[in-house]
């Protein structure tokens, strides 16, 4: 299993979460953020002084929770606790803002908002300042009604008490739904039989006494935790090492991160949460929602504040991280050519076509799927500019060779991109030794340049099928209008 979600399978998952139920409920809070310049220390004490330019604010905990299942197509059931304080005011006003979010939040008389604000300067915090209030539970479980899945956001404010967490647990068995926590403190036990619970490194840490730097170290951890607790799954997050994954019936699974440039992961673990509620929600395996909440986690770090994260940005970013594997694959000739020869040597079919691949069509696919059939691996020569000019006359080819070689990279069906420049790919097959060498069924087998050399060393010449009505040239004409 890929350790990754194709771009197909990310398009599918985002269009079964779409409109789908998802309670929210824990411990709500305001996060306000103070940005601003600092250009000098003060004169009272050695401290930097802030010049405050702008201020803004968004509901925290459960609240960003519900925010980022929301901003992903969901509709969120938050269920919370706020007061009936000017903080509490604001942040009614920011969820009513929210079309895809429901509000089941209690506002008991007397009750106090939490605020953190967080002064920040150059990209950095400089200081967070907390103003908690007394601890306060609810009783209404109306967030659960309907829910294809249900979250529980705990930050230790007293919303995820006992009775909560029954109810919660009544209401999944009722609806069918997981039940995701996110825990706090060492207790991870008064959860009960929930589906996951999701821990960072550092709550795994403090729930096992347990140290977690190593993939070694993390699987003894989970298995400590999972013994501890009834949970049927453990996911803990692990920074820029990606997640692991642990249940009761088999391995621990680790996955790796995205390699992001990050930016802030205040609300990081919101994110994932979300996400984790809406693939689990939609019916998904627990791989494919650690690949999902990995994804979109690796998108919100590179933001600003408590952020979300949209369906538009988790495809923008996977078409990137697609050019990013499909460059990868481009290959200057030796470098190919001692990778060839680790691939015989474990006894690996080697394909080797070439050609043009000007505007890559339905027909190049459905070939190059052909060919990659007849071997384990395919390389695939493009001619270069130069000579795709004289092949072809002026005017081609309308792509350069790095756009051409990106988007042949980008095939499942290709393993290696590389170039040449003579007549002919004749050096090429001299150099490579192709175990299959493939043109199309255009070609007739004495016609095929390098055939005699690949059968004289054991190989095979195979002509792959053409589909009619597709070629570069026609779809040239049909672009300029010069098609009769």
């Amino acid at each position: 299993m890929s350790d990754t979600l194709d771009l197909g399978a990310l398009q599918n998952l985002l269009e079964r979460v779409r409109d789908l139920k998802i309670a929210c409920v824990g411990d709500l809070m305001l996060d306000r953020y103070v940005y601003g310049e600092v250009s000098r220390i003060s004169p009272e004490a050695p401290i930097p002084v802030l010049r405050a330019r702008r201020t803004t604010a968004m509901p925290g905990g459960v609240g960003n929770v519900a925010r980022n299942v929301a901003a992903l197509g969901g509709l969120a059931q938050l269920g919370a606790v706020a007061g009936d304080d000017a903080a509490g005011a604001e942040l009614r006003d920011l969820i009513a803002a929210e079309d895809r979010i429901a509000d089941f939040i209690s506002r008991p008389p007397g009750a106090a908002t939490i605020v953190k604000t967080r002064f920040v300067a150059a990209g950095q915090q400089l200081l967070r300042l907390d103003d908690d209030a007394a601890p306060v539970s609810i009783s209404d479980s109306s967030a659960f009604s309907e829910a294809s899945a249900i979250l529980l956001s705990d930050y230790a404010k007293g919303v995820v008490s006992d009775d909560l967490i029954r109810a919660a647990l009544a209401a999944a068995q009722s609806n069918g739904a997981p039940v995701i926590v996110d825990p706090k403190g060492r207790d991870f036990a008064r959860y009960g039989a929930v589906d996951v619970i999701k821990p960072n490194a550092s709550e795994l840490a403090g729930a096992t006494g347990l140290p977690v730097e190593t993939d070694a170290e993390i699987e003894a951890a989970l298995a400590a935790l999972l013994a501890q607790t009834t949970a049927r799954a453990i996911i803990v997050t692990r920074a820029g090492k990606g997640m692991s994954l642990a249940r009761r019936d088999g391995p621990v699974q680790h996955f790796p991160g995205r390699a992001r440039e990050v930016f802030d992961v205040s609300g990081a673990g919101d994110t994932v949460l979300a996400s984790l509620g809406l693939a689990l929600g939609a019916g998904v395996s627990l791989e494919t929602a650690v690949q999902f909440a990995i994804l979109a986690s690796g998108v919100v770090v590179g933001k600003s504040g408590t952020a979300v994260v949209t369906p538009t940005e988790l495809i923008d970013a996977e078409l990137s991280q697609h050019a990013v594997a499909a460059q990868a694959k481009v290959t200057p000739l030796d470098e190919l050519a001692a990778e060839v020869e680790a691939w015989r040597r474990q006894g690996l079919k080697v394909g080797f076509t070439n050609g043009c691949f000007d505007i890559l069509h339905r027909g190049h696919v459905a070939y190059l799927a052909q060919a990659r059939s007849w071997c384990d691996r395919l390389v695939v020569a493009l001619n270069t500019d130069a000579s795709v000019k004289a092949l072809k006359g002026e005017g081609r080819p309308v792509n350069d060779l790095d756009s051409r070689a990106v988007v042949i990279g980008a095939l499942s069906s290709v393993d290696r991109v590389t170039s040449f420049g003579d007549p002919t790919p004749i050096a090429l097959i001299e150099r490579l030794r192709p175990d299959v060498l493939i043109k199309g069924s255009d070609y007739t087998r004495e016609g095929v340049v390098g055939g005699d050399l690949v059968e004289s060393w054991g190989g095979v010449v195979r002509l792959a099928d053409f589909k009619d009505g597709f070629s570069t040239t026609r779809t040239i004409e049909k672009m300029t209008g010069s098609a009769q």
